[in-house]
């Protein structure tokens, strides 16, 4: 007879929650940091001209970055709207930094008036609010944050699919007005049906696959080859994919190439009944050309985020007076139009806030131009707590034969701990790190490489 076996049952296993296990992950990199630090503290850097750094910011940026800026000892002066250009000359002259969105404009005039500025930061994906020519020839960096709203961005070309198709928003306009209005007729599934996007950068690599999860085709044009995610197909023309598309949605920039690149002729190339969904800027779409195609019921809709001229502030102004077709297109149906709110999220508006800020402060406090637009991008690794005498320089000068050497000359009498310098265009960056100076030699050494004929803008940090 078998001797039963006696199997004492397992201890059932608790699976840790997600939190714990991020906790105890970020416990391990914050004494990880703070063993790093331990070993080579990163000394904060200030201008040794000792003023106060003022910062200027703009159209309700974030408050997480207002208060980095004011956590490192920054006056800040933050308000809610945009200023325009004579408000901006008015006032400008009393700040070192700037941080704007869409709406503000900082011109060559605005540049002009800007005596201290030393660098500019856009909370949102484009910077041509800002005269990138003028300011690198002033010296003056410009920083963005290019990928942080894609996703804010793609979620709202999902719903704008969704609701042309159904033309769910003039049904609830119509209930909010006591209507009752049920019907079928001209609405449809996103199933099946394609999707045309127009430049398939990080939105529209996002889009693409959210697009997929609703079982839509996916076509896409680039002016670039570009490996798709899923089963996004890049056609050879806009043409192509204007032909084929049942919803079309632009992710391009505003460059001289883009402006009006759908006007009359390309309109006339979308399929009969398709969609058209602007999200991109205001320019890229010919918007009398598109009223006509849409009155024509050539369209069957259409979604417009950005225009051409947009308020600087909430509440009216979305009129003719500032566009002179607003009245007409506001009067067309399955007409989707919202106030440039592509980004405009809590998390996307947060992330850009960390992003942008963290630019303006490492080149405010260190001179690093690792990811400006218009600027050569250079960095150094940082000075550490140690090195008591070192002194950063940050040179900015033209881009011409013959200004290393003279730079070179003026720090001969110093030991150059490390040095780096790269170009773009006409504008040169140098940052040199020098140790065992005297700060009585501050002025001196300051007075000859800013003495050059090349100098454009030249920082002392220690």
């Amino acid at each position: 007879m078998t001797t039963p076996i006696h199997i004492k049952p397992a201890a059932a296993s608790a699976s840790p929650n997600t939190s714990s296990i991020h906790d105890h992950f970020r416990s391990l990199r914050r004494k990880e940091s703070a063993a790093l630090d331990h070993i080579r503290q990163p000394k904060i850097l200030h201008p040794i001209e000792n003023e106060d750094l003022r910062l200027l910011i703009l159209e309700n940026i974030s408050q997480e970055a207002v208060q980095t800026f004011k956590a490192q000892g920054y006056h800040v002066d933050h308000h809610t709207k945009a200023f325009s250009e004579e408000e901006l000359i008015e006032k400008i002259g009393s700040y070192h930094a700037i941080g704007i969105r869409s709406k503000t404009k900082i011109t060559k005039r605005v540049l002009a008036a800007a005596s201290k500025l030393l660098v500019i930061g856009c909370f949102c994906i484009g910077t041509n609010q800002v005269d990138l020519d003028a300011a690198a020839q002033a010296g003056i960096p410009v920083f963005n944050s290019p990928f942080s709203n894609s996703r804010s961005v793609a979620e709202l070309v999902v719903s704008e699919l969704v609701a042309l198709s159904r033309q769910y928003f003039e049904r609830s306009f119509e209930m909010r007005n006591g209507i009752w209005n049920k019907q079928s007729k001209n609405c449809w599934e996103l199933r099946g049906k394609t999707l045309g996007i127009v430049g398939y950068g990080h939105i529209g690599a996002q889009l693409s696959v959210l697009a997929e999860a609703f079982g839509m085709r996916v076509l896409f044009y680039d002016v670039i080859n570009i490996m798709p995610l899923g089963s996004a197909r890049q056609v050879e023309s806009l043409q192509v994919l204007l032909s084929q598309s049942d919803f079309v949605t632009l992710h391009v920039p505003e460059l001289p190439e883009t402006i009006n690149m759908i006007s009359k002729r390309e309109l006339s190339q979308m399929k009969k009944g398709a969609y058209l969904i602007n999200n991109a800027r205001g320019r890229v779409v010919d918007i009398p050309a598109l009223i006509d195609a849409l009155k024509s019921k050539h369209l069957a809709g259409a979604a417009v985020d950005v225009f051409p001229f947009e308020p600087a502030a909430n509440g009216a102004g979305f009129d003719d007076q500032l566009n002179a077709w607003s009245s007409e297109l506001r009067t067309i149906p399955n007409v989707i139009l919202t106030p440039h709110i592509g980004g405009s999220t809590e998390e996307a508006q947060r992330m850009i806030g960390d992003e942008v800020s963290q630019a303006l402060s490492r080149y405010l406090n260190y001179g690093s131009t690792i990811a400006a637009v218009n600027f050569p991008e250079v960095d150094l690794r940082a000075i550490t707590a140690e090195q008591g005498t070192a002194v950063r320089i940050c040179h900015v000068h033209k881009n011409q034969p013959g200004v290393l050497r003279q730079v070179n000359d003026a720090l001969s009498p110093y030991n150059v701990e490390k040095q780096y310098s790269d170009s773009k265009g006409d504008i040169a960056y140098l940052m040199v790190d020098i140790s065992d100076v005297c700060p009585a030699d501050y002025g001196k050494l300051r007075e000859r490489i800013s003495g050059t004929d090349a100098n454009i803008l030249t920082r002392f940090l220690a």
